[in-house]
């Protein structure tokens, strides 16, 4: 029986090894939390990612490493890749965890970003405004997630104080884009080279935390995912990627802009559980033990719902045919993913009016 090692200890790697279970895998984490809640369904070692103790006893016996989350340090990434295969790459880590690099990486595969100008300094702030325009986008390069992290700017005025409020550190200057929507690819790409996509994801965000996501997005079309397919393809064979990658975009004019990358499984692609054939979480764990990939063919139209903060009553979300609960055993807290409700239905009507039904009960 194989032993897969996962950094990260939230509801992610928690997903991985429900997944993972059925196909006859061990599972053990390592997380600096011991209220983790993937505790429930492996082994959990508690202790610091740069604890080089914690890393071997960690990697003992493991037939290979992954991740649940792109701020895993990368020299934990590294050290374990001299013990046993880790995947995804940590070049992809590497990638990921700095805006900046990430986005003058995208340009180099001359995929489509929105214009940037990196700040390191008070000097450069009259710079971006020249080159960008208002208004704009302040981000912090490393360790902004779920909306945090960033500041609007609106008017010159506005420019030293958002720089203030990020600390005066290094930051990412983006033009402010007036996008018509968010979309998610999610890709996989194997050991042995082959890929798979599922449908592009429709993605609504609320305070900056992912709120629904829909898919196939609608109205589907074929162009748009030739063209995220295209990017992906060429982001996956420049990292040499194994597992599962999701690319995020903003979608203008009818062409897509790439935002960001998770080289992990993601938010957006929960509903694949109950709505693809193969799951992302199946797929990841198919693709880093050099397994045939699943098909990521459609159970119909599918929509998923992130619980945020709290969740609801069981039976009052249970009630409803087509809707599958994820409840992930964290403590309730303002702001905190607790949960997931996916909603399946045969035809885009019926799926509208069952998320309606569902978002009385949540709220």
């Amino acid at each position: 029986m194989r032993t897969i090692g996962i950094l990260g200890g939230g509801q992610l790697g928690r997903m991985l090894a429900l997944a993972g279970y059925p196909l006859g895998l061990r599972f053990r984490f390592l997380d600096p939390s011991p209220q983790a809640c993937a505790g429930d369904v492996g082994e959990l070692i508690v202790g610091d990612y740069s604890d080089p103790q914690v890393l071997a006893q960690f990697v003992a016996g493991l037939d290979c490493v992954t991740y649940e989350f792109e701020n895993v340090p990368l020299d934990a990434a590294s050290t374990l890749a001299t013990f046993c295969p880790v995947y995804p790459p940590p070049a992809a880590l590497a990638t990921a965890q700095s805006r900046l690099i990430e986005k003058q990486f995208f340009s180099r595969l001359n995929i489509p970003v929105v214009p940037f100008v990196p700040i390191d300094d008070t000097s450069d702030l009259d710079h971006a405004r020249h080159e960008l325009g208002l208004p704009m986008l302040f981000k912090l390069r490393r360790y902004g997630y779920d909306g945090k992290g960033q500041v609007v700017i609106r008017t010159a005025d506005e420019l030293p104080h958002a720089w203030a409020e990020l600390n005066s550190e290094p930051v990412l200057a983006e033009r402010l884009i007036p996008f018509e929507r968010e979309l998610s690819l999610i890709a996989v790409r194997s050991l042995r080279g082959t890929m798979a996509y599922y449908p592009l994801i429709e993605n609504l965000h609320q305070g900056g935390i992912l709120h629904r996501s829909l898919v196939p997005a609608m109205p589907p079309q074929h162009a748009l995912q030739l063209e995220a397919e295209t990017y992906a393809r060429r982001v996956l064979d420049a990292l040499d990627y194994v597992g599962v990658l999701v690319l995020e975009f903003f979608q203008l004019d009818g062409h897509l802009i790439i935002n960001e990358m998770a080289p992990r499984v993601h938010n957006s692609g929960h509903w694949t559980i109950e709505g693809a054939e193969t799951s992302q979480f199946e797929n990841h764990l198919r693709a880093i033990l050099g397994l045939p990939l699943g098909a990521t063919t459609l159970r119909g139209h599918v929509a998923m719902l992130n619980l945020i903060g709290s969740v609801p009553d069981l039976a009052a979300v249970l009630k409803f045919a087509g809707t599958h609960l994820h409840t992930y055993n964290k403590a309730p807290r303002a702001g905190r993913k607790v949960g997931h409700i996916t909603v399946r239905a045969d035809d885009p009507a019926t799926l509208q009016q069952m998320l309606a039904d569902v978002a009385q009960v949540v709220g």
